[in-house]
């Protein structure tokens, strides 16, 4: 994997209203085997729980640092898995979906 396809999200510049969203959002625009480096300082483990029941397989998750204070997760597109049961159609052909843009539109 080529650098240019790992993309940075820090989550602790983003308002916490809008965190889930916004995250969701970045996701539904990478395209198959990117990567975005998500960092924040604190374990998202209620975030993650959400990213598996929207997405299932398709959003690969890793952790790169696990320490307190500093959380840095790489999730990965991966359009050749099983999406969410209950996923549009869109999720599992990877077309089109909820932004409308280029990305994979494995949404909800």
């Amino acid at each position: 994997m080529f650098d240019n396809a790992v993309h940075p999200f820090d989550a602790r510049g983003v308002a916490k209203r809008f965190r889930h969203a916004a995250i969701f959002g970045a996701l539904e625009s990478l395209e198959d085997g990117e990567v975005m480096r998500f960092v924040n300082d604190h374990d998202p483990l209620p975030l993650l729980n959400q990213i598996q029941q929207r997405y299932g397989s398709q959003v690969g998750i890793n952790y790169v640092a696990r320490d307190p204070g500093n959380i840095v997760i790489d999730f990965t597109i991966q359009l050749g898995a099983p999406a969410a049961v209950g996923a549009p159609a869109a999720a599992v052909a990877g077309g089109g979906g909820c932004g409308g843009g280029g990305g994979h539109g494995c949404c909800s």
